[in-house]
């Protein structure tokens, strides 16, 4: 139970890569957290060891696909938990990767569902409460993705494009109340996102980021980290962050291996 006056941040798909390495940075930024996602596990293991280090944590375990669920375990919060100020739209993922023709339609389903769906369900919850208090920040985690396309994106960069129009489309939402809107756009980075991608095939996974280092969860944590912490009066509107060996979507520079 929250019993310190901390700030309340809450991150959704915190049981892995970039979700998990903002948990732990915003605990150290001094952030009580309500971390949420699908597997009860890795989300009682994450508890336990924020826990260990000083911070009060409120775990929830749904999926954001789901409006009931979310309606029910965010819609209903105990009154220490309810003032928000920060919501970390990270929950997404990307499924499959053929051309338009060959594509699984499960694959587009949950690619849509939780990409856009799921960032809308959270946020059309949790953003009343901040307009109401007159503060808060909202980071949506888009990607290069969304600024470009690639051969065989097709549904992952439409969903991801969705986010960058919704991002600026809450900016200006938000602008009446003094609630910031950040998109936060990667490039490569090394977390689950491509074993996924490829139904967990690990050869083809690993192969994606041979030839350069990629970026880490922890990267993209310590950028919402610098944009939370500017004064007052700046917000970050969008930010697009790379490797140093990657220019844009299709162009890498891969040393040989």
């Amino acid at each position: 139970m929250n019993t310190t006056h901390k700030p309340i941040a809450l991150i959704t798909g915190a049981t892995s890569g970039i979700g998990l390495a903002t948990a732990y940075k915003l605990s150290e930024l001094g952030y009580n957290l309500i971390i949420t996602g699908r597997r009860k596990d890795r989300i009682d293991d994450i508890t336990r060891q924020l826990i260990s280090k000083g911070t009060d944590v409120l775990p929830l375990i749904f999926d954001v696909r789901d409006p009931q669920a979310v309606a029910k375990s965010l819609g209903n919060l105990p009154e220490p938990w309810e003032h928000i100020e920060v919501l970390v739209n990270n929950a997404g993922l990307a499924a499959g990767l053929e051309p338009i023709q060959e594509g699984l339609l499960d694959d587009w389903e949950r690619m849509i569902d939780t990409n856009i769906k799921g960032l809308l369900y959270v946020t059309r919850t949790v953003s009343p409460g901040m307009i109401k208090r007159g503060k808060g920040h909202i980071f949506n985690i888009g990607s290069i993705a969304g600024k470009e396309v690639y051969p065989n994106g097709n549904v992952y960069c439409a969903t991801k494009h969705a986010v960058d129009a919704l991002s600026q489309a809450m900016r200006i939402d938000m602008l009446p109340y003094g609630i910031k809107v950040t998109q936060i756009c990667p490039g490569a980075v090394e977390t689950e996102f491509s074993l996924i991608r490829f139904h967990n095939d690990r050869n083809k996974a690993d192969a994606v980021y041979k030839g350069f280092t990629p970026l880490k969860g922890e990267d993209i944590a310590e950028c919402i980290a610098s944009a939370l912490t500017l004064q007052a009066n700046i917000c970050i509107n969008d930010m697009v962050v790379m490797p140093v060996a990657q220019a844009n979507s299709r162009n890498f520079f891969k040393k040989e291996v």
